[in-house]
């Protein structure tokens, strides 16, 4: 269930908005998509901790009808918008719990400067920089891993909270967290998948939980499909979850968690 339609920045708000710190993110002409919002439950506290931007093309194609057109021309540009247009949309949306954004941090040039169109839509928007959550994929290969680390302690420093996505599928791996320890870690879906019934499954996850426990981070489970997975997980001392079994992403609203996804009290 979809509650609410937000408005999209529109692609004169986006080329007036967008700065050139490092002489790179105004170059490109913009791609032209929206957001559809995914909740991130609290499965403990039975209430939404956040929802996740998940692009979208502009009539609610999928997310790779819009990332294939990214390139190295372009990302800069493209990264930047993803940022400003998230948080607009979640406060159009009146969004009241956190939002988790996705960020390419190869398209930071400089930690500092790159924030600061996101710093002032935060402003303008009136969305507490408490409540936003940037996520870097794992499946990304870094081009310098120290400067992901550097643009994380930037954020860190803002109020910002930071987050590693699809982990246990990528490159980043434990070299990132012995080095920064983000506020989250979304366990990959494919190690969530059928995990109530897979011994090797289960094992990874219970010693990313442990390991994640002592580094003080929070672990999330992305791709819960069932109850089973959902019930394991609670098991294993995992709280936070996303998935179909509790909301689908919602194009430009926000996803209302189906009542019978939370199970019995």
């Amino acid at each position: 269930m979809c509650v609410g339609e937000g408005r999209g920045m529109s692609q004169k708000e986006l080329l007036a908005d967008t700065t050139a710190s490092c002489g790179k993110c105004g170059s490109a002409p913009p791609i032209e998509f929206q957001f559809a919002y995914q909740p991130i439950i609290d499965l403990k506290a039975r209430v939404v901790f956040a929802h996740e931007a998940l692009a979208r093309g502009p009539n609610g194609e999928s997310a790779w009808s819009v990332l294939s057109q990214v390139n190295a021309s372009n990302r800069f540009r493209f990264d930047q918008d993803c940022r400003s247009k998230a948080i607009q949309g979640a406060a159009a949306l009146g969004m009241a719990e956190s939002l988790s954004i996705n960020f390419i941090p190869n398209a930071v040039e400089n930690a500092s400067a790159c924030i600061q169109r996101t710093l002032r839509t935060a402003e303008a928007c009136r969305f507490p920089l408490s409540k936003v959550i940037f996520e870097v994929t794992e499946g990304e290969k870094l081009r310098d891993p120290a400067r992901l680390v550097e643009i994380f302690r930037e954020y860190r420093k803002l109020g910002i909270k930071t987050a590693i996505d699809d982990f246990g599928a990528g490159y980043a791996g434990l070299s990132l967290l012995a080095n920064f320890q983000p506020d989250l870690v979304k366990i990959d879906m494919d190690i969530v998948r059928g995990a109530d019934s897979d011994s090797a499954r289960q094992a990874i996850i219970e010693n990313i939980v442990s390991l994640c426990g002592r580094l003080g981070i929070v672990v999330l489970a992305e791709g819960v499909e069932s109850m089973g997975e959902r019930d394991y997980l609670a098991s294993a001392g995992i709280d936070l979850m996303q998935g179909f079994l509790f909301a689908r992403p919602c194009f430009m609203a926000i996803g209302v968690v189906d009542p019978a996804a939370w199970g019995q009290l």
